[in-house]
């Protein structure tokens, strides 16, 4: 078994949206994921304070396809035009994500989301964050691009990430190992959600996110509310070096192997609730 990332996975089928709201998003990677910028709004986000409950709630929402036709229940035009605040999905930066990595995977275009850190939200400090990346065949590499900020002047070629400024889970496990870094100085932005347990939720949602199951950032599953307790012990932490290895390989095969561990595994019950 491998990974064909040209498909979509069971949350980034875009087949029930309708096809004129998908119309105009060009062929070229940039530019299919330049209007995604417009179309989340985050929960943060001061434009989202006199929004209902309900509308908040949207941040729950998990398939890329039920965004999609969120969007086109709030304002019915395509996802390309630009929108007001309010009429844009309230999510996080996992939403921007999925909705870039979907789109492309639309066009037939290898993408897939990672789950890790950036490190130029906050300074001297990694930040809990989703980017996509995309494969180009001519120079056998996969491309990094935020498209949460992309257009903007947060860094430099947000559509092509330099190497450092976003750590995938794997890379932020291995770096940890090493004793390359800080781990205390890993975490989710506004929260005391900092540390070594971070990195490990963090890398076995980057293994799912591989494996084209693309989870919400709060989502638990196997031992991940145990590790987040700082309830595991050493052989968890052993099962996470051969996840981080795999995940760097990047061997697909190997990506699909290790992520039938029951430990490891996204429950059908969660990814369909």
């Amino acid at each position: 078994m491998t990974i064909d990332y040209r498909l979509p996975g069971r949350l980034t089928d875009l087949t029930a949206v309708p096809a004129e709201a998908l119309a105009g998003f060009g062929s070229e990677p940039v530019t299919i994921c330049a209007p995604i910028h417009s179309l989340v709004l985050q929960p943060t986000d001061p434009a989202a304070r006199h929004l209902s409950e309900a509308r908040l709630a949207e941040n729950q929402i998990r398939p890329a396809p039920e965004l999609a036709l969120r969007l086109l229940s709030l304002e019915n035009k395509p996802l390309t035009e630009l929108r007001e605040p309010g009429q844009r999905v309230v999510g996080t930066c996992r939403h921007f994500a999925v909705l870039a990595c979907a789109l492309l995977r639309h066009r037939g275009i290898p993408a897939r989301v990672r789950c890790g850190f950036a490190t130029y939200f906050e300074e001297e400090r990694a930040v809990d964050h989703w980017v996509i990346e995309y494969r180009i065949a001519q120079h056998d590499r996969w491309v990094r691009l935020d498209p949460e900020i992309l257009g903007q002047t947060v860094v430099e070629h947000p559509e092509d990430l330099a190497e450092g400024l976003f750590l995938s889970g794997a890379e932020a496990w291995m770096a940890f190992r090493r004793g390359e870094i800080d781990a205390s100085r890993f975490g989710v932005h506004g929260t005391e959600n900092w540390g070594p347990a971070e990195i490990r939720g963090n890398l076995v949602k980057d293994l799912a996110a591989l494996n084209k199951v693309e989870m919400l950032p709060w989502d638990e599953w196997g031992r991940m509310t145990e590790a987040y307790d700082g309830e595991t012990g050493p052989d968890y932490d052993m099962l996470l070096d051969r996840v981080a290895a795999i995940c760097i390989s990047d061997d697909p095969t190997e990506i699909a192997t290790i992520y039938r561990n029951p430990d490891l595994t996204v429950p059908d019950t969660l990814v369909c609730s």
